[in-house]
Protein backbone atom coordinates (compact mmCIF):
# COMPACT_ATOMS: atom_id res chain seq x y z
CA UNK A 1 0.00 0.00 0.00
CA UNK A 2 3.00 2.37 0.40
CA UNK A 3 4.13 2.00 -2.81
CA UNK A 4 0.83 3.45 -3.67
CA UNK A 5 0.86 7.10 -2.24
CA UNK A 6 1.40 10.12 -3.46
CA UNK A 7 2.71 13.46 -2.10
CA UNK A 8 1.49 16.95 -1.97
CA UNK A 9 3.87 19.21 -0.56
CA UNK A 10 2.65 22.85 0.51
CA UNK A 11 5.33 25.85 -0.38
CA UNK A 12 5.57 26.40 2.98
CA UNK A 13 7.54 23.39 4.10
CA UNK A 14 9.72 24.09 1.31
CA UNK A 15 10.84 27.33 2.54
CA UNK A 16 11.03 25.97 5.84
CA UNK A 17 13.84 23.37 4.78
CA UNK A 18 15.46 26.39 3.04
CA UNK A 19 15.49 28.48 5.68
CA UNK A 20 16.60 25.27 7.37
CA UNK A 21 19.76 25.19 5.23
CA UNK A 22 20.58 29.09 5.12
CA UNK A 23 21.41 28.26 9.17
CA UNK A 24 22.71 25.13 8.83
CA UNK A 25 26.33 24.64 11.01
CA UNK A 26 29.49 25.39 8.98
CA UNK A 27 30.42 22.25 9.00
CA UNK A 28 26.91 20.97 8.35
CA UNK A 29 26.90 19.26 4.83
CA UNK A 30 23.07 18.16 4.93
CA UNK A 31 20.23 18.94 7.11
CA UNK A 32 17.29 16.84 8.32
CA UNK A 33 13.71 17.50 10.10
CA UNK A 34 10.27 16.05 10.32
CA UNK A 35 7.76 16.28 8.11
CA UNK A 36 3.74 17.21 9.31
CA UNK A 37 0.18 16.79 7.66
CA UNK A 38 -2.27 14.04 7.25
CA UNK A 39 -3.11 11.41 5.23
CA UNK A 40 -6.37 10.77 3.32
CA UNK A 41 -7.13 8.06 1.11
CA UNK A 42 -3.80 7.05 -0.31
CA UNK A 43 -2.56 10.89 -0.45
CA UNK A 44 0.09 12.41 2.33
CA UNK A 45 -0.31 15.80 2.52
CA UNK A 46 2.52 17.98 3.54
CA UNK A 47 1.69 20.95 5.79
CA UNK A 48 4.19 22.01 7.90
CA UNK A 49 7.63 20.97 9.31
CA UNK A 50 10.73 21.82 11.74
CA UNK A 51 14.39 20.75 11.59
CA UNK A 52 15.85 18.74 13.34
CA UNK A 53 19.71 19.22 14.92
CA UNK A 54 21.71 15.75 14.15
CA UNK A 55 25.44 15.05 13.40
CA UNK A 56 26.80 12.62 10.61
CA UNK A 57 30.00 10.46 10.61
CA UNK A 58 31.41 8.28 8.81
CA UNK A 59 29.64 4.75 10.54
CA UNK A 60 27.14 6.34 12.62
CA UNK A 61 24.11 9.84 12.54
CA UNK A 62 23.01 10.83 16.14
CA UNK A 63 19.82 13.25 15.93
CA UNK A 64 18.06 14.73 18.87
CA UNK A 65 15.13 12.87 19.14
CA UNK A 66 14.37 14.70 22.42
CA UNK A 67 14.46 17.46 20.93
CA UNK A 68 11.67 16.64 17.62
CA UNK A 69 9.63 15.10 20.62
CA UNK A 70 9.43 18.24 22.33
CA UNK A 71 8.56 20.52 18.91
CA UNK A 72 6.13 17.94 18.02
CA UNK A 73 4.22 18.79 21.19
CA UNK A 74 4.36 22.26 20.84
CA UNK A 75 3.20 21.82 17.46
CA UNK A 76 -0.15 19.54 18.47
CA UNK A 77 -0.75 22.91 21.11
CA UNK A 78 -1.30 24.50 17.83
CA UNK A 79 -3.10 22.05 15.39
CA UNK A 80 -4.05 19.04 16.61
CA UNK A 81 -5.04 17.71 12.79
CA UNK A 82 -1.48 17.85 11.81
CA UNK A 83 0.38 14.34 12.71
CA UNK A 84 3.85 13.16 11.78
CA UNK A 85 3.98 11.97 8.27
CA UNK A 86 7.87 11.34 7.46
CA UNK A 87 11.12 13.48 7.76
CA UNK A 88 13.11 15.65 5.21
CA UNK A 89 16.32 15.93 4.52
CA UNK A 90 18.33 18.42 2.06
CA UNK A 91 20.37 16.97 -1.21
CA UNK A 92 19.44 15.58 -4.17
CA UNK A 93 19.99 11.57 -3.17
CA UNK A 94 19.71 9.08 -0.15
CA UNK A 95 22.75 8.59 1.66
CA UNK A 96 24.06 5.70 3.43
CA UNK A 97 22.53 6.95 7.21
CA UNK A 98 19.08 7.77 5.31
CA UNK A 99 18.02 3.92 6.54
CA UNK A 100 18.84 4.81 10.19
CA UNK A 101 16.92 7.81 10.73
CA UNK A 102 13.94 6.18 8.88
CA UNK A 103 13.86 3.49 10.99
CA UNK A 104 13.23 6.17 13.94
CA UNK A 105 10.25 7.86 11.67
CA UNK A 106 8.96 4.20 11.32
CA UNK A 107 8.52 4.29 15.49
CA UNK A 108 6.53 7.76 14.91
CA UNK A 109 4.13 6.98 11.96
CA UNK A 110 3.49 4.24 9.84
CA UNK A 111 4.76 4.30 6.12
CA UNK A 112 6.69 7.70 7.03
CA UNK A 113 7.81 9.71 3.08
CA UNK A 114 11.20 10.63 2.73
CA UNK A 115 11.16 13.98 0.70
CA UNK A 116 14.91 15.61 -0.64
CA UNK A 117 15.11 18.74 -1.47
CA UNK A 118 18.50 19.63 -3.33
CA UNK A 119 19.27 23.08 -2.09
CA UNK A 120 22.68 23.01 -3.90
CA UNK A 121 21.10 23.60 -7.08
CA UNK A 122 22.62 20.81 -9.49
CA UNK A 123 21.84 21.51 -12.65
CA UNK A 124 20.37 25.04 -12.35
CA UNK A 125 17.58 22.90 -10.70
CA UNK A 126 16.28 22.49 -6.89
CA UNK A 127 15.28 19.08 -7.67
CA UNK A 128 12.25 17.79 -5.18
CA UNK A 129 11.66 13.86 -4.76
CA UNK A 130 9.73 11.45 -2.52
CA UNK A 131 10.13 8.68 -1.36
CA UNK A 132 9.07 5.47 0.61
CA UNK A 133 10.79 2.17 2.11
CA UNK A 134 9.99 -1.15 1.64
CA UNK A 135 11.86 -4.23 3.13
CA UNK A 136 14.14 -6.10 0.72
CA UNK A 137 15.85 -9.96 1.67
CA UNK A 138 15.73 -13.26 1.81
CA UNK A 139 13.45 -15.22 4.13
CA UNK A 140 15.19 -16.22 7.35
CA UNK A 141 18.55 -14.41 6.03
CA UNK A 142 19.77 -10.79 5.97
CA UNK A 143 17.22 -8.23 5.33
CA UNK A 144 17.29 -4.51 4.71
CA UNK A 145 15.37 -1.30 3.38
CA UNK A 146 15.36 -0.43 -0.59
CA UNK A 147 14.09 3.61 -1.02
CA UNK A 148 11.19 3.74 -3.86
CA UNK A 149 9.97 6.93 -5.52
CA UNK A 150 6.38 8.31 -5.28
CA UNK A 151 4.95 10.81 -6.97
CA UNK A 152 5.31 14.50 -5.52
CA UNK A 153 4.02 17.95 -6.32
CA UNK A 154 3.44 20.88 -4.72
CA UNK A 155 0.02 22.40 -3.98
CA UNK A 156 -1.36 25.22 -2.50
CA UNK A 157 -3.87 26.87 -0.58
CA UNK A 158 -5.88 30.27 -1.74
CA UNK A 159 -3.63 32.62 0.64
CA UNK A 160 -0.40 30.84 -0.01
CA UNK A 161 -1.28 31.73 -3.84
CA UNK A 162 -1.23 34.79 -3.36
CA UNK A 163 2.00 34.85 -1.51
CA UNK A 164 3.87 33.34 -3.80
CA UNK A 165 2.64 35.86 -6.39
CA UNK A 166 4.17 38.82 -4.46
CA UNK A 167 7.51 36.51 -4.11
CA UNK A 168 7.56 35.68 -7.96
CA UNK A 169 7.37 39.71 -8.40
CA UNK A 170 10.34 40.24 -6.24
CA UNK A 171 12.18 38.32 -9.52
CA UNK A 172 10.85 40.51 -12.48
CA UNK A 173 11.24 44.09 -10.82
CA UNK A 174 14.24 43.02 -8.91
CA UNK A 175 13.18 44.00 -5.17
CA UNK A 176 13.18 41.98 -2.15
CA UNK A 177 10.14 43.81 -0.87
CA UNK A 178 6.78 44.00 -2.12
CA UNK A 179 3.45 45.07 -0.76
CA UNK A 180 0.02 43.94 -0.88
CA UNK A 181 -1.78 45.18 -4.40
CA UNK A 182 -4.74 46.42 -4.24
CA UNK A 183 -8.22 44.29 -4.83
CA UNK A 184 -8.96 46.11 -7.80
CA UNK A 185 -5.33 45.72 -9.44
CA UNK A 186 -5.65 42.17 -8.65
CA UNK A 187 -8.44 41.82 -10.23
CA UNK A 188 -6.87 43.38 -13.38
CA UNK A 189 -3.99 41.54 -13.07
CA UNK A 190 -6.19 38.03 -12.79
CA UNK A 191 -8.33 39.11 -15.81
CA UNK A 192 -5.23 40.10 -18.04
CA UNK A 193 -4.01 37.09 -17.21
CA UNK A 194 -6.94 34.89 -18.18
CA UNK A 195 -7.55 36.55 -21.26
CA UNK A 196 -3.89 35.69 -22.21
CA UNK A 197 -4.37 32.07 -21.58
CA UNK A 198 -7.09 32.12 -23.85
CA UNK A 199 -5.12 33.78 -26.32
CA UNK A 200 -2.98 30.70 -26.16
CA UNK A 201 -5.57 27.97 -26.06
CA UNK A 202 -7.16 29.90 -29.14
CA UNK A 203 -4.01 29.87 -31.03
CA UNK A 204 -3.47 26.21 -29.88
CA UNK A 205 -6.74 25.13 -31.61
CA UNK A 206 -6.59 27.25 -34.63
CA UNK A 207 -3.14 25.45 -35.23
CA UNK A 208 -4.56 21.47 -34.94
CA UNK A 209 -7.55 22.60 -36.97
CA UNK A 210 -5.31 23.96 -39.72
CA UNK A 211 -3.34 20.94 -39.86
CA UNK A 212 -3.96 17.47 -41.22
CA UNK A 213 -3.31 15.81 -38.29
CA UNK A 214 -5.93 17.38 -35.86
CA UNK A 215 -7.43 14.14 -35.39
CA UNK A 216 -4.39 12.50 -33.83
CA UNK A 217 -4.88 10.82 -30.24
CA UNK A 218 -2.77 13.33 -28.53
CA UNK A 219 -4.69 16.22 -30.17
CA UNK A 220 -7.74 14.69 -29.36
CA UNK A 221 -7.33 13.87 -25.64
CA UNK A 222 -6.48 17.51 -25.21
CA UNK A 223 -9.67 18.74 -27.01
CA UNK A 224 -11.61 16.65 -24.54
CA UNK A 225 -9.71 17.92 -21.94
CA UNK A 226 -10.74 21.99 -22.96
CA UNK A 227 -14.32 20.86 -23.78
CA UNK A 228 -14.63 19.35 -20.52
CA UNK A 229 -13.38 22.62 -18.70
CA UNK A 230 -15.97 24.69 -20.76
CA UNK A 231 -18.61 22.66 -19.85
CA UNK A 232 -17.42 23.25 -15.97
CA UNK A 233 -17.86 26.88 -16.22
CA UNK A 234 -21.49 28.26 -15.87
CA UNK A 235 -23.11 29.23 -18.80
CA UNK A 236 -23.63 33.47 -18.18
CA UNK A 237 -24.42 36.12 -20.61
CA UNK A 238 -22.68 39.19 -21.06
CA UNK A 239 -25.02 41.30 -19.86
CA UNK A 240 -25.50 39.06 -16.39
CA UNK A 241 -22.17 38.80 -16.10
CA UNK A 242 -21.58 42.50 -16.50
CA UNK A 243 -24.47 43.14 -13.70
CA UNK A 244 -22.78 40.56 -11.44
CA UNK A 245 -19.58 42.08 -11.91
CA UNK A 246 -20.76 46.15 -11.34
CA UNK A 247 -22.24 44.50 -7.82
CA UNK A 248 -19.52 43.11 -6.61
CA UNK A 249 -17.33 45.74 -6.87
CA UNK A 250 -19.10 48.65 -5.43
CA UNK A 251 -19.26 46.19 -2.40
CA UNK A 252 -15.44 45.96 -2.79
CA UNK A 253 -15.33 49.92 -3.38
CA UNK A 254 -17.30 50.00 -0.03
CA UNK A 255 -15.66 47.62 1.83
CA UNK A 256 -12.15 49.99 0.83
CA UNK A 257 -13.93 52.94 1.98
CA UNK A 258 -14.91 51.37 5.07
CA UNK A 259 -11.40 50.12 5.90
CA UNK A 260 -9.98 53.51 4.97
CA UNK A 261 -12.26 55.45 7.25
CA UNK A 262 -11.84 53.51 10.09
CA UNK A 263 -8.31 54.01 9.53
CA UNK A 264 -8.44 57.52 9.25
CA UNK A 265 -10.44 57.37 12.53
CA UNK A 266 -8.00 55.42 14.25
CA UNK A 267 -5.17 58.48 13.30
CA UNK A 268 -7.73 60.87 14.53
CA UNK A 269 -8.32 59.55 17.79
CA UNK A 270 -5.05 58.66 18.64
CA UNK A 271 -4.26 62.59 17.79
CA UNK A 272 -6.65 63.84 19.89
CA UNK A 273 -5.74 61.67 22.72
CA UNK A 274 -1.87 63.12 22.10
CA UNK A 275 -3.81 66.52 22.15
CA UNK A 276 -5.63 66.29 25.17
CA UNK A 277 -2.71 65.21 27.05
CA UNK A 278 -0.18 68.11 25.85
Amino acid sequence: MALNLKVKVHPVVLFQIVDAYERRNVDAHRVIGTLMGTVDKGVVEVTNSFGVPHKEYEDTVEADIVYAADMFKMNQKVNRSEQIVGWWATGNEVTTHSSTIHEYYLMECNNPVHITLDTTLKNDNMGLKAYVSTQIGVPGGKTGNMFINVPIEVTCYQPETVGLSLCQKTVAVGQKCQEPIAELIQIEEASSKISDLLEVVLSYIDKVLASSDYNAADNSHIGRILLDLMHSVPHVTPERFEEMFNSNVKDLLMVITLSQLTKTQLELNEKLTLLSLS
